[in-house]
């Protein structure tokens, strides 16, 4: 029986794989030629698509706010480079948006594989996927989109900075953050793990220090 490569999508928590891909800004090596910064890596199912269109638009709108996060951005179809800087021509002359960020020609659908972004039952393009990336080449994020509905680039950022919040502070983000309707923008405490940790969040209530509802549920300003 001939041996034929399998694949396994890589899990949160765990690393990038490694790979060498050809984009509208050259060769890249990732996750290695981003060594120290976040990235983004979205698929679309094809160049010259109307949906696709307005994400990239959005997408290189917010490229600044996303490089104030230590964060780069890199796109990904099936299709051709040659068909990928025609199309970010385009959307330059129609739209006068410059897209800022290099785009992945997958041809040979390789790395979308490996992600598992190639679906049996959307035939060979890509579905919409996100993948956040953090400063150490660790898979934090992954989202997916059918075809028919685009992304909202604010929650991707949004996203980033709860992940990135929480690296720094290591605390958990309540939902919507920072604009959450019972704890606006504070961060949640992770719960105790001991009786006399529970006792000393109540204490700890008690002088101000932190706010809880419960020794399971304290949150504080940052």
């Amino acid at each position: 029986m001939q041996n034929q490569e399998s694949f396994r999508m890589p899990l949160l928590g765990e690393a990038f794989p490694n790979v060498e891909v050809q984009t509208t800004h050259g060769t890249l090596k990732l996750p290695q030629d981003y060594e120290g910064k976040w990235f983004v890596l979205f698929s679309h199912p094809g160049d010259f698509t109307p949906v696709c269109t307005t994400e990239f638009v959005g997408f290189a709108k917010k490229s600044e706010e996303f490089k104030k996060l230590n964060t780069e951005l890199i796109g990904l179809s099936v299709d051709q480079v040659f068909s990928h800087i025609k199309w970010v021509e385009w959307i330059n002359e129609n739209f006068e948006v410059k897209i800022p960020f290099p785009v992945i020609a997958d041809e040979m659908g390789e790395v979308s594989k490996q992600l598992g972004m190639l679906h049996p039952n959307k035939g060979t393009n890509t579905v919409r996927a996100v993948f956040v990336v953090d400063d150490k080449g660790i898979l934090r994020l992954i989202k997916y989109y059918p075809q028919e509905i685009g992304r909202n680039i604010d929650e991707i950022l949004r996203s980033i900075k709860a992940l990135q919040t929480h690296e720094q502070n290591g605390v958990a983000l309540p939902e919507n953050w920072p604009n959450n309707p019972i704890l606006a923008d504070k961060a949640i405490i992770p719960p105790a793990s001991t009786e006399e940790e529970a006792k000393d969040r109540m204490k700890q209530a008690e002088s101000n220090e932190i706010e809880c509802k419960d020794w399971w549920f304290c949150y504080k300003k940052l």
